[in-house]
């Protein structure tokens, strides 16, 4: 009788510790291990991640360089790191999160900032949690905010899209422009410049898509504001910066100080070729201007020029994505344990892609490294990520909602008669939303 009421306690302890230890809440991965389902650590990692990016030259060469780092302290882990375009990647999202299907999908993906709450909102749980295990702190504001729903934060922060005003120091200087004389700009004034660049250098200030709406999202957020409201309801017509970004759209078309491109090639042509004065785009555009050897020394980069609305920043962004762990990922543990080690808490992963990439990260630790205090003789020893480190933490936190995109087609659908004079602004933007409205709903 003593030996099973014994047995019988011994039971009932093990149950309670179990149940205890099922309710508690598990810590955050820590630099010494990994956590597992039991809320143990691990000092070594197994199993297979499996990871989604797009572009071989940049997220997928970066993500390789990750990948050998933590494999150093995590050899049994293995990786397979898929490259697959950008729109094929979102499909195959969209396809297997719409079904409920998960054996398809990867451990990680990376997700464009411009469409991660349209993946957030429209599939709620997909994603895992990361609130508490990734020090969101050490990351800029603005980005965190992308990946932030109903006060939980679901992402890893990757590449800033912060945007800067790239000029031809030469042509500038020729006008009789010097680098103080570019600080502080709005866009009224930067138009201003640009007509007498023009009428100085016979050069156009701008490279510019009549369709292109990159630009108008920089001057967008630059003035805190989006093509929709804060509860993601339209809002073109009563919108004071959108309006005022179509009204700059129609000013510098008609000031004459654009070279008119279409698409990518022709646009960076146009500065390449030395055609076009300036440049006014994100971060990410360096590698391109730096394509052109024989500029060396005749470049430089100032805030980029905003809106003329209260609040308004000379700070800004074009683009940017992040990393995100599937929930269901059989290896969710390590997957975000990896990210934790590498994209949010190695300061030398840092400095090198930015040396051998040029890659730009918004984990602000890595700010103050080696690589981004140096001088850059392409851009006359101006310390140009110093610079960009200091006007991203200026940029506006916004919104971007669930249809940026559909936005944009609704808003360069009615530019023509813009530009035309056929419509005013007012009439433009109140048909620009309904339309965006009508394929809203479809």
């Amino acid at each position: 009788m003593k030996k099973t009421l014994s047995l019988l306690v011994a039971v009932l302890l093990v149950l309670s510790f179990v149940a205890c230890g099922n309710n508690t809440t598990q810590p955050p991965a820590d630099s010494e291990g990994a956590q597992t389902d039991k809320g143990e650590m691990s000092s070594e990692n197994s199993g297979k991640l499996t990871i989604w990016a797009w572009d071989p030259n940049f997220n997928i060469a970066i993500m390789d360089e990750a990948k050998e780092i933590y494999l150093k302290d995590n050899p049994k882990v293995e990786f397979e790191i898929v490259d697959i375009a950008k729109g094929s990647l979102e499909q195959k999202l969209h396809v297997n999160l719409a079904s409920g299907v998960t054996d398809g999908l990867p451990d990680i993906t990376l997700i464009e900032d411009y469409n991660a709450q349209k993946y957030l909102q429209s599939y709620p749980g997909s994603f895992a949690d990361l609130t508490g295990k990734i020090k969101h702190d050490d990351f800029i504001d603005y980005k965190v905010a992308l990946m932030t729903l109903d006060g939980k934060v679901y992402g890893v922060p990757f590449d800033t899209g912060a945007s800067g005003f790239f000029y031809r120091t030469d042509y500038l200087k020729q006008a009789g422009y010097e680098a103080q004389d570019l600080n502080d700009l709005t866009w009224a004034q930067f138009i201003e410049i640009g007509k007498t660049v023009k009428e100085k250098t016979g050069k156009a200030m701008l490279p510019f898509g009549l369709d292109d709406g990159g630009l108008m999202r920089i001057m967008l957020q630059s003035a805190g504001k989006w093509y929709f409201d804060d509860d993601g309801s339209i809002n073109l017509t009563n919108n004071d910066a959108v309006k005022e970004a179509v009204e700059t759209y129609k000013a510098i078309v008609d000031a004459d100080i654009i070279k008119p491109t279409n698409g990518w090639t022709e646009w960076v042509a146009s500065f390449n070729n030395g055609d076009s004065a300036s440049v006014v785009t994100g971060i990410w555009i360096i590698g391109s201007i730096k394509a052109e050897n024989s500029q060396s020394g005749k470049w430089g980069v100032a805030p980029t020029p905003r809106l003329n609305i209260s609040g308004s920043k000379n700070a800004s962004n074009l683009g940017g994505s992040s990393w995100y762990v599937i929930e269901n990922s059989k290896n969710k543990d390590v997957a975000i344990d990896f990210l934790n080690k590498i994209y949010a808490g190695d300061n030398d992963f840092y400095q090198k892609i930015l040396g051998d990439k040029g890659a730009v990260g918004s984990y602000q630790p890595a700010q103050t490294g080696t690589a981004y205090a140096k001088e850059d003789a392409f851009f006359g020893n101006q310390k140009i990520y110093v610079d960009f480190s200091a006007w991203m933490k200026d940029i506006p936190s916004v919104n971007y909602g669930l249809h940026t995109y559909e936005a944009d087609a609704a808003i360069f659908n009615v530019m023509p008669d813009v530009y035309a004079g056929n419509l005013s602004i007012e009439d433009a933007l109140k048909k620009a939303e309904e339309h965006l409205k009508n394929q809203i709903a479809q």
